[in-house]
């Protein structure tokens, strides 16, 4: 068969399960096992075993339990709780200050977990409700929960970079350096957009009334719940820049210190414990199937000569390599919208890592801006996932039309960013460039 025909049926077979309502992990799975064992023949099955067997013992898939178990302590310890009195004490007194202090918190979260999921809740249990209750539009208190969540994929330590570096074999702590100057670009940017916008509409968050506002003796007190998760950041993310630790040895000292964290603030209990290890195992779970189903994925590709067919047709085409890495952007930010990052991480990092390195392209640049694209279609209207998860965690009265309205110009800042990595690859290189080796 053909690899353009082979091409097609994989894409069409994999659609018609996922509009079925099957799993990402088992879509992939499936469509490997039944296309590879009817054209290829039933040895394939084997080859699919064994490279998902050898990807699964990559010793870097270590720290992917223990930065998903510091975001599980995180969510259920109350240290979120903790760094939201922070904030509300600090900007609760400016126009917009509880949406700036919320965008701050993701950012910090963001550099504990790694994950997109667990600044949404926290923002959206805590931030949403005392925003509103300030008398805060739903555009500025709303926007502000998926925008600082979507950075959790971005700002180091990524569990999304650490499946990135294993698939493209890049250094994972080059790639945590590189996401960090667009993850606090793009945390600024919001924080403009926000002090920007309330200042010409203070009618949309009115600064809290004085005698509301914390004292500085009240201030000063309440920096005690920020200190440790600050400490604990700089270590994580020193030690892997310093060459100290790898990412899988900080993420055990960043397990451990989210711990000792949780224990001085006395949340450090059986019942927080135990749902911290479940939540864990689950997530974990279904990142090592979205991998098996990856690997079965992309190993068909080669197998069958899709993987070369889509390479040698890119690279052939008589365009500016600038326009072929704009549209594999594109693509990105499109599945983006529509699937978990982790899926689309597994299938187009193994289509895209020949055609990088056809086109002359450095691959670290390059799958920084992949990341990058995939957070920004986190939050686009009108499939962005991250606007779903907002939808599942607010109140009723909140429509989706409120969301996709109050998303938009978070969306229109993290393509800036987007743009600017493009056209200025230091932004993204600078920073890794300056790495121990």
């Amino acid at each position: 068969m053909s690899p353009a025909l082979m091409a097609t049926l994989m894409v069409v077979s994999f659609m018609v399960f996922l509009l079925l309502g099957f799993p990402v992990a088992f879509c992939l799975i499936g469509v490997s096992v039944m296309l590879g064992a009817i054209f290829l023949g039933p040895e394939v099955l084997y080859a699919f075993y064994s490279n998902a067997f050898s990807t699964l013992m990559v010793d870097v898939y270590i720290a992917v339990p223990l930065f998903v178990f510091m975001a599980a302590v995180l969510q259920n310890s109350g240290i979120g709780s903790d760094l939201y009195s922070v904030m509300y004490s600090w900007f609760a007194g400016i126009r917009g200050g509880l949406a700036i202090g919320s965008v701050v918190i993701a950012t910090l979260i963001a550099a504990m977990t790694g994950l997109a999921g667990t600044d949404v809740v926290v923002m959206g249990i805590l931030a949403y409700p005392e925003m509103r209750k300030r008398s805060y539009d739903k555009v500025i208190a709303i926007g502000c929960i998926p925008a600082g969540g979507a950075l959790g994929p971005l700002i180091p330590p990524s569990i999304i970079m650490i499946i990135i570096g294993a698939l493209s074999h890049l250094s994972v702590g080059r790639l945590f350096s590189g996401g960090l100057f667009p993850g606090l670009l793009m945390s600024t940017l919001f924080i403009i957009y926000i002090a920007v916008r309330c200042w010409c509409q203070p009618h949309l968050a009115p600064a809290v009334p004085f005698e509301e506002r914390a004292t500085w003796k009240e201030k000063i007190i309440s920096l005690r719940y920020i200190i440790l998760p600050i400490m604990l950041v700089l270590f994580v993310l020193g030690a892997i820049y310093s060459g100290m630790c790898t990412p899988s040895e900080a993420g055990g000292a960043g397990a451990f210190g989210t711990l000792i964290i949780a224990a001085i603030h006395r949340q450090l209990n059986w019942k927080n414990l135990k749902e911290s290890t479940l939540l864990t195992l689950r997530l974990v779970s279904m990142l090592i199937w979205l991998l098996i189903g990856g690997v079965c994925f992309s190993s068909l590709m080669t197998m069958s000569g899709v993987s070369h067919f889509i390479c040698d047709t890119l690279t052939g085409m008589a365009v500016n390599p600038m326009v072929i890495i704009v549209a594999m952007m594109l693509l990105s930010l499109f599945m983006g919208m529509i699937m978990d990052t982790s899926a689309i991480t597994m299938i187009l990092v193994p289509i895209f890592v020949p055609i990088v390195i056809d086109l002359g392209v450095d691959p670290l640049w390059f799958f920084l801006l992949f990341t990058i694209s995939l957070i920004v279609g986190y939050i686009s209207p009108p499939f962005g996932m991250n606007l779903f998860y907002t939808k599942g965690i607010l109140p009723p009265d909140v429509t989706m039309m409120d969301i996709w309205r109050s998303a938009s110009p978070y969306t229109l800042c993290m393509i800036g960013v987007l743009i600017v990595g493009l056209l200025y690859p230091p932004l993204l290189l600078w920073l890794p460039s300056t790495m121990i080796k």
